[in-house]
């Protein structure tokens, strides 16, 4: 089943959104300032795409991630939160899009501060 939900998914806007992901990923990558935050960008991309079947959970909370995380939304979490609530609010108005759109509010709440976080198998 999630299989079949991921493949939804992916074609209803996870691609864009992993896409977004990726692209902030990259941006931060070409900057020296900002590669403590290439992973996470890059590991909630992957997870972006393929939502079900996995789960982000707390993995550092200490305070290095504090700062990186106040610095991330700062920078470019709000963006990326915005462009997940644009689309769950696309997706809301049908009936089918309904688990999509509140995939997409989850992922707004994580865009605001992913350092820290790891994914897993659900």
């Amino acid at each position: 089943m999630s299989l079949l939900l991921n493949i939804l998914w992916f074609v209803l806007g996870g691609f864009v959104s992993g896409a977004a992901w990726a692209l902030a990923g990259v941006i931060l990558a070409i900057t020296v300032v900002g590669l403590p935050w290439t992973p996470a960008a890059f590991r909630i991309a992957g997870f972006t795409c393929w939502p079900f079947g996995r789960v982000v959970v707390d993995r550092d909370p200490g305070a290095g991630s504090l700062v990186l995380n106040i610095l991330w939304f700062v920078l470019a979490g709000w963006w990326l939160a915005l462009q997940h609530i644009v689309l769950a609010a696309a997706l809301a108005v049908t009936i089918i899009g309904i688990p999509f759109a509140w995939q997409h509010v989850k992922l707004a709440v994580l865009s605001l501060s992913p350092v820290g976080k790891a994914v897993v198998p659900a």
